[in-house]
């Protein structure tokens, strides 16, 4: 029986199991800020909110709208402008889904449009 210690956590594999078990860093640090406020895009839809919590590896956003349609996006980041709003009050984002993320400098977005 092949037996791992991680942190001083035994970890056994399971019979018949051929996959390797693979264990990464925990996270120490996130590049976002509680409180402050952001456009998200991730690999399947955009979001806008403030940072309420980071838990491990998820943000909880306040104020959050999910954004069907940026329109133009340098007109998105730089102006505030959306096409598409769907405000959802609070959002919950797993950063493992996201492709960036960028400052939103603007009021959230809080009328569906």
């Amino acid at each position: 029986m092949e037996k791992l210690t991680l942190n001083g956590i035994e970890y056994v594999k399971a019979k018949g199991v051929k996959k390797e078990l693979v264990i990464s860093e925990p996270i120490t640090e996130l590049p976002f800020k509680v409180g402050e406020s952001y456009f998200i895009r991730t690999v399947t839809f955009h979001l806008t909110g403030r940072i309420k919590e980071i838990i491990g590896k998820f943000l909880v956003l306040e104020d959050a709208s999910w954004i069907p349609d940026s329109g133009t996006f340098s007109n998105a980041i730089k102006e505030g402008k959306l096409d598409e709003v769907e405000p959802v009050d609070e959002a919950i984002v797993n950063t493992d889904s996201i492709t960036d993320a960028f400052s939103w400098k603007h009021k959230l977005p809080d009328k569906q449009k």
